[in-house]
């Protein structure tokens, strides 16, 4: 008999197909403390949860029987995917079960924000009739801003342009063309803060999206502007907003996400302008149920066929060629993370190519985790196994992969070549042994890098000393190189540097490295 824990609280109608599922027992035990989850973690071969339980890798060590773990809804920040993974616990979400949902409310706190509705309902029932201060404005005819356009962010716009309004989008990670084909005005984020009457973010919580609408951003933005956050809590820094709002300069923000949640004694909570809720994105009847029934499908087909579906951590292979395609899934993932930390531009064709002895594995998988390594970055929450490629044709990316048996310098090479708007990118990398992966080549560079770690990549002219400056920056901010491993241009004057070091380098240090005479730009990089 199988054992399912659910851990959160899950729609009833997920509970009933555990259920009556043959050969599963189903245990709901919520509101576990870390210990207690730990404490019986053991005797349980899945495990189901929402946002609250958190699966870290002391709780996935004691899982000893644990095959999977699944998350009723898109987010896995509270599931270390590495530990998992390492220990072989498939972790799956359900991708697409609460975005009308998420893009509704953002909708509905546009509207309450911008008639008044929450300040109206509270003053009346404290027995006031504040009709004239309370004013509203209409939105036919106004400006949105819709920063990110995936699946919720072209929701919103659709529904905006339902209610009239003229949308204008911001992602630089999508076609222009895919926006402009959608009816949409495809602008820079410039342009979009000068002449938005709001601004709505959809983008995934990352280092580069942390902080993302800041004081600067606000100084962009015409008087009067309105914000709404029904993304993550953080990409709207707080404390700005809160000076914004008391400026004027932006007339009131709504809030369904915070830094920290609950947020406490936060001081835009002191704010009339404000209106918040507590991240009630997906929080509807039907999200519920939809979440809840994908993921009590996807286990127990799992578990009683051995059908995976929307892992985000391994490919829908059996388990005989995971085991042989295991280094060359991690190397196509590699790559592909290196090569979303180095290109810039809009997206337009991504070529996966393949050279050398595969030993007729079926290796399509191999080019679906370069994919997935690729997009990740852009629409973290989303992109897994099953649908990098789905989702690189909604972003009207082409992908083509190629196979030739023979490779020249390795017994076999991986290469993908990434196209974007602004630039084109080849990366290529093999394996060593059995299983070490080596970035071989960047573009005319050759080189044997290990793609671990903190990582600086730098190109430098090729000039005594030049090297050892480097490493005097770095000593004088005392950051201790762990590796460094250098490539020549085939034909030119430079060298590419890719350095590990014990510690991320900091902002400041990688601008003090690009201020080196040899240097001709340095890109820090995170594996």
């Amino acid at each position: 008999m199988m054992k399912v824990l659910v851990s959160d609280n899950l729609g009833e109608a997920g509970i009933e197909l555990f259920k009556q599922a043959e050969g599963i027992d189903v245990d709901v035990k919520t509101g576990l403390k870390p210990d207690e989850l730990k404490a019986i973690i053991a005797d349980y071969d899945a495990l189901v949860i929402r946002s609250a339980t958190k699966v870290t890798a002391e709780i996935l060590a004691a899982a000893s029987r644990l095959k999977v773990v699944g998350r009723a809804g898109i987010g896995l920040d509270n599931v270390d995917i590495q530990a998992a993974t390492k220990q072989g616990v498939i972790v799956m979400n359900t991708p697409g079960g609460n975005v009308v949902t998420t893009a509704e409310h953002a909708i509905s706190l546009m509207l309450s924000l911008t008639r008044n509705i929450p300040q109206g309902t509270a003053t009346l029932k404290a027995g006031k009739w504040e009709k004239k201060n309370l004013q509203g404005r209409e939105i036919c005819d106004k400006i949105l801003g819709v920063i990110g356009f995936g699946k919720i962010g072209s929701i919103v716009a659709d529904r905006a342009r339902g209610l009239k309004m003229r949308v204008i989008v911001y992602d630089p990670f999508v076609n222009r063309e895919l926006i402009e084909k959608a009816g949409f005005e495809y602008v820079s984020l410039e342009q979009l803060y000068a002449i938005s009457d709001y601004v709505t973010v959809h983008v995934p919580k990352l280092k580069d999206t942390i902080g993302f609408l800041n004081k600067s951003a606000f100084d962009q933005m015409k008087d009067g502007v309105m914000i709404i956050n029904c993304a993550r809590g953080g990409i709207v820094e707080e404390a700005d907003l809160y000076d914004a709002i008391k400026s004027g300069k932006v007339a009131g923000a709504a809030l369904d996400v915070f830094a920290t949640e609950p947020p406490g004694q936060s001081p835009l909570m002191e704010l009339d302008r404000l209106i918040c809720t507590p991240h009630l994105g997906a929080s509807t009847q039907e999200a519920q149920t939809n979440v809840a029934v994908a993921i009590a499908e996807q286990i127990i087909d799992y578990l009683q066929n051995g059908t995976i579906r929307n892992a985000v951590n391994v490919p829908s292979v059996t388990g005989d060629l995971l085991k042989k395609l295991g280094p060359f899934l991690s190397l196509g993932d590699q790559i592909g993370k290196l090569q979303s930390q180095m290109i810039h531009g809009p997206l337009t064709e991504v070529v996966i190519e393949f050279a050398g002895d595969f030993q007729g594995m079926d290796i399509s998988p191999v080019g679906t985790a370069a994919l997935k390594g690729l997009l990740a970055p852009y629409v973290k929450d989303d992109v897994n196994f099953v649908n990098a490629r789905i989702i690189a044709l909604e972003r009207g990316i082409r992908v083509t992969e190629t196979i030739s048996g023979e490779s020249e310098d390795y017994v076999n090479l991986i290469t993908v070549r990434a196209v974007t708007s602004e630039m084109t990118n080849t990366v290529s990398g093999t394996i060593f042994g059995k299983k070490d992966s080596r970035i071989v080549r960047i573009n005319s560079f050759r080189l044997e890098m290990i793609p671990k770690g903190h990582l600086a990549l730098i190109y430098n002219i090729d000039r005594p000393g030049s090297i050892g400056e480097i490493g005097t920056t770095l000593g004088k901010h005392q950051i201790n190189i762990g590796r460094m491993q250098v490539g020549q241009e085939e034909a030119g004057n430079r060298n590419i540097i890719f350095l590990c070091t014990d510690t991320p380098i900091p902002a400041h240090v990688i601008d003090e490295l690009r201020s080196l005479p040899s240097v001709k730009s340095a890109i820090p990089l995170e594996f």
